[in-house]
């Protein structure tokens, strides 16, 4: 495989964590100011992909960058968000780990002028987070919901109730409720009328839920639905939230042979687009994932900043979904995109998100 612009910009992070490791300051080209970003961790491709792509957007229009990973670590982020404080940033974004436990050091931030924008995970319960930039994360679990369902139509046609567990992600992450409440939307009246049966009698996120979005997680508790529930019951689909989940759903239902001889493969769903889930639908396992193009949230958010920084009012375009507890924080929210097996070509290579080497 070709060295890519995006395995530098892979290559060039890991450069920067080491050298704000041994105090070194990575914005080298502040230029127009620093801009600090906090993201989650870095086991997920997608956030690594958020953050190749804010760095190179905002260093594009002239801003140095603080880019840190916590991996899924609370006081990490913690004391990465007061680091970037304290050197001075101009602006602070903040992928939250645990949208619930920021609110102290927000509070410095504001009182040190620096303003804080919300990246695709809602920080709640502090009335100093000024903007959110995200997806419609209600329209995610609706799309989500209804490609499950055309799947079922197209696989087990025949079969009525289909028979599915749903699965959530995780609740310390605000979106998960909008992705789960969305997925409902379409799914409960079908549950009401008798078409899907949940066997397991797991609904609401109270149970289904998945703490930071943990694969191992998810194939755990689908092993334990699979053996409780299934004896004399087939399988017919899983609402997964996330990509990650998927592959740990999908391994537990291949492991009692779900995919092989006359079992047929439960429709899965998912999120993100990440490579190993591209690669199921491929092979004919994962039906489907939602597509969140990266690059997209990026240069919103980089416009909102660039805003911010020449005092202007940044664009937005709702102002009454995503209330944190204290206040409804102005938000810019956008379109994800429904992804099947025939759409991999045109969103996801043609595009240049994804290069063809990359899902061989």
């Amino acid at each position: 495989m070709m060295f890519t612009r995006r395995a530098a910009l892979a290559l060039a992070t890991g450069l920067v964590t080491t050298l704000a490791a041994f105090g070194a300051d990575p914005a080298l080209a502040e230029g127009k100011g620093t801009i600090g970003i906090a993201m989650p961790t870095k086991s997920s491709s997608r956030w690594i992909s958020d953050g190749n792509s804010m760095v190179e957007q905002f260093e594009a229009a002239g801003y140095g960058t603080d880019l840190q990973y916590a991996e899924d670590d609370i006081p990490t982020q913690l004391a990465q968000i007061e680091n970037m404080i304290a050197k001075g940033v101009n602006v602070l974004v903040i992928a939250a780990i645990d949208g619930t436990t920021l609110s102290n050091a927000l509070a410095n931030a504001h009182a040190a002028g620096i303003k804080v924008i919300a990246y695709d995970r809602l920080i709640r319960d502090s009335a100093d987070v000024d903007y959110y930039t995200t997806f419609d994360n209600f329209k995610v679990g609706v799309l989500q919901a209804d490609s499950l369902v055309q799947c079922m139509k197209e696989r087990f046609a025949d079969t009525k109730p289909w028979n599915i567990e749903l699965f959530g992600g995780s609740p310390d992450d605000n979106n998960a409720f909008f992705f789960y409440n969305g997925a409902m939307s379409v799914l409960q009246p079908m549950i009401d009328a008798g078409e899907v049966a949940v066997p397991s009698g797991q609904v609401g996120m109270d149970v289904v839920g998945t703490l930071r979005w943990d694969g191992a997680v998810a194939q755990a508790r689908m092993d334990n639905l699979l053996s409780a529930n299934y004896g004399d019951k087939v399988l017919n689909g899983a609402l997964s939230p996330y990509d990650g989940l998927s592959i740990g759903i999908l391994s537990s239902v291949k492991g009692v042979g779900y995919g092989s001889g006359d079992m047929k493969m439960p429709c899965v769903t998912g999120q993100d687009g990440e490579i190993p889930s591209v690669k199921s639908m491929l092979a004919g396992e994962q039906y489907s994932t939602v597509f969140k193009d990266t690059r997209a949230l990026a240069g919103v958010t980089v416009k909102m900043v660039d805003a911010i920084m020449q005092g202007q009012e940044p664009e937005i375009n709702d102002t009454t979904t995503y209330d944190n507890g204290v206040k409804v924080v102005p938000s810019y929210l956008l379109e994800p995109v429904a992804l099947g097996v025939g759409d991999i070509d045109a969103l996801l290579i043609e595009s240049g998100y994804y290069t063809a080497d990359q899902l061989k």
